[in-house]
């Protein structure tokens, strides 16, 4: 049962919250509104696209700063209960320190669950729709790759000719088992290629010991031929990088059909572990803010609070995205580069709480 002092501090809360979080979708919005606005300056198309196209990609990249915004909300919280002197009241009716702090860490505990379970879908499923409306401004709307069941396609147009290219795996730098569908501009079936292996390191694929079929005649030859496309590793690999358009239930089936594909899936991984401590980030930004706080003057203006706040989150960030990065490109096991950082950040702000009630 909550006790009024309970419902009192999650509801200033849960206003500032919202407050801060409506500024920065509105700073998100603006932001977006001009990039979009450039993007189709030399594109016919209606006015409104940029501004929807805005508000279709805002969700996903509000996601994505919503930990320091519960930095930002927890000191902004707590400098009004130090400015209008509740915090001494609270006190006096038997609420420490820890007790406040207690309820914070809990409430923006609640609020990652949501946001991870409810919110990053909506949002993600928001940032698909936006990918596939800028896609077909695009240049590139005539090359489309896939992942299913059966293997990676690939579907390139290179001057008159259309190819339909089917592989079974990916190695590092290597196709395998892969087999391309030549057509011409009337979309008949000039020839078809096979091969055990095909290096795509750049754009000029080099097939290995193809078995060539043309006119129902096939011949087989162990000297390598070159066949240009507009992919090449670099491009395949970004093709699938774009997983923030993904709920959690379809990052699950793409890691099992880049498994499948012998393709890695550590990025995937990541990201899904990324998505799990989302939670307990917010959890521990708060009690990093609350420990700055009061840490600090409560005599300190809000501006000192609010920069301190900041260059609390640059370091953070930047931590986060460097071991991000040594994961991805295996320099670090998955599990340290996602919950090292987590474990400082909750060993500094654990030490800091030690005198904490006395402050």
């Amino acid at each position: 049962m909550l006790k009024v002092y309970h419902k009192y501090l999650i509801n200033i809360f849960l206003i500032k919250f919202f407050k801060i979080t409506m500024i920065f979708f509105s700073l998100i919005c603006i932001l977006g509104i001009l990039e979009e606005i450039n993007f189709f300056k030399e594109i016919k198309s209606s006015g409104l696209y940029p501004y929807f196209l805005t508000l279709l990609n805002a969700p996903i990249t509000l996601f994505e700063i919503f930990p320091f915004i519960f930095l930002i909300v927890t000191q902004f919280v707590l400098y009004d209960l130090f400015k209008n002197d509740e915090l001494n009241l609270l006190k006096q009716n038997g609420l420490s320190n820890f007790k406040i702090i207690k309820i914070f860490f809990f409430l923006s505990l609640a609020i990652g669950i949501f946001n991870v379970l409810v919110y990053y879908n909506i949002s993600s499923k928001l940032k698909f729709h936006y990918s596939n409306i800028k896609n077909t401004f695009s240049n590139d709307n005539r090359y489309l790759a896939m992942v299913t069941d059966s293997g990676l396609w690939i579907k390139d147009e290179v001057g008159e000719n259309t190819l339909i290219i089917k592989s079974n795996y990916i190695r590092g730098n290597y196709l395998t088992d892969t087999v391309i569908n030549q057509f011409n501009s009337d979309f008949e079936l000039t020839r078809t290629i096979q091969s055990k292996k095909v290096d795509i390191t750049n754009f000029n694929w080099k097939i290995y010991s193809p078995l060539i079929t043309k006119d129902n005649i096939s011949n087989k030859t162990e000297e390598s031929i070159y066949i240009k496309t507009n992919f090449n590793e670099k491009k395949i690999s970004n093709l699938f990088s774009n997983i923030s358009t993904l709920n959690l239930i379809k990052l699950i089936d793409l890691k099992k059909d880049f498994d499948r594909l012998g393709y890695s899936s550590d990025e995937v991984v990541i990201h899904l572990l990324t998505l799990c401590t989302v939670p307990l980030l917010y959890s521990i930004l708060t009690l990093l803010a609350a420990v700055i706080v009061f840490n600090f003057s409560k005599n300190r203006s809000i501006l000192t609070h609010l920069i301190t706040g900041i260059l609390m989150s640059v370091v953070i960030y930047y931590m986060k995205f460097i071991f991000t990065s040594l994961g991805t490109n295996g320099k670090l096991p998955i599990f340290i580069s996602i919950f090292f950082p987590l474990v400082i950040i909750s060993i500094i702000s654990v030490i800091s709480l030690v005198n904490i009630n006395e402050k």
